[in-house]
């Protein structure tokens, strides 16, 4: 193999390192890829990290230990939090958004592939330290930031669903109770196959109103002797203001409502400005 020059060597690791946010990579993988030094190695995941830093593009974690070496979070600054989640709260507010029961329109922009790898990164840095086997959602709004949560974790998403289906065996089904006065009864349900008890669960979704969907899936958990370590929204309502589900962490909230414009004030929460 010809010698790799420090530039081509940069440019690589930031590929891989960026592909598999929160996997750990010795540094034997990388000298053994490029036939360099730990030295060496060691100075160009330097620069890198500078870079990262710099640029607001995450962040380079070294793992100490026998097992260690480097892994990469997209961790974003504070700064780029708040503009990220006011840009999205001014365009949540726009008129027309507001649909029957004060739900928001929201497809386009939790469907958006760089919107919702935002706001799974955000997300994602709220749990880093609770280590999550998988992130578990309800089909199907919830899916995209879902994924985008799972990816920066780097751990399977998992996908409750209303109904069991046959091409994925046999299921755990629990009812749960959904509405705003509670008045109504809803059934989720899991494949056996999808976790394995003793597992951590991220809780991940679209929108929270009263939390029933949340609770039913808390509950469901419960069914797979899995512990739940967070949960986390896109938007919660202000109203009501006790929720089924404790300890919510919401991107932005929901906080009136203008039935005659057919427009809703979103605001990102309050958590978001406090960070360090």
């Amino acid at each position: 193999m010809d010698r790799i020059k420090r530039n081509e060597r940069l440019a690589a690791m930031s590929r891989i390192l960026t592909a598999s946010p929160n996997r750990i990579y010795t540094l034997s993988h990388f000298t053994e890829l490029f036939g360099a030094a730990k030295s060496t190695i060691s100075e160009d995941l330097s620069i890198l990290a500078d870079a990262f830093s710099q640029f607001d593009l995450g962040r380079l974690t070294t793992v100490a230990g026998a097992a260690g070496g480097v892994m990469y979070r997209a961790i974003p600054s504070k700064e780029k939090v708040v503009s990220t989640l006011e840009e999205l709260s001014k365009r949540l507010s726009q008129p027309g958004r507001l649909l029957p029961g004060n739900f928001l329109y929201t497809t386009d922009i939790t469907c958006d592939s760089d919107l919702s790898e935002l706001m799974g990164e955000i997300l994602a840095c709220r749990y880093y330290d609770k280590a999550p086997d998988f992130v578990l959602t309800m089909e199907t709004k919830g899916i995209p930031v879902a994924m985008m949560t799972a990816r920066m974790l780097g751990v399977p998403l998992v996908i409750a669903r209303r109904d069991s289906k046959a091409y994925e065996g046999s299921a755990v089904k629990i009812n749960y109770i959904s509405g705003d006065t509670g008045d109504r009864i809803e059934t989720m349900a899991l494949a056996r196959r999808a976790v394995t008890p003793g597992q951590k669960a991220l809780i991940i979704d679209d929108f929270m109103k009263g939390g029933g969907t949340l609770r039913g899936m808390h509950d469901l958990m419960k069914e797979f002797d899995v512990e739940v370590v967070g949960t986390g929204v896109v938007i919660a309502t202000a109203e009501p203001r006790k929720k089924r589900v404790d300890g919510v962490t919401a991107l932005m909230v929901l906080e009136a409502v203008d039935r005659e414009q057919g427009s809703a004030v979103v605001k990102p929460s309050e958590w978001v400005y406090k960070l360090n």
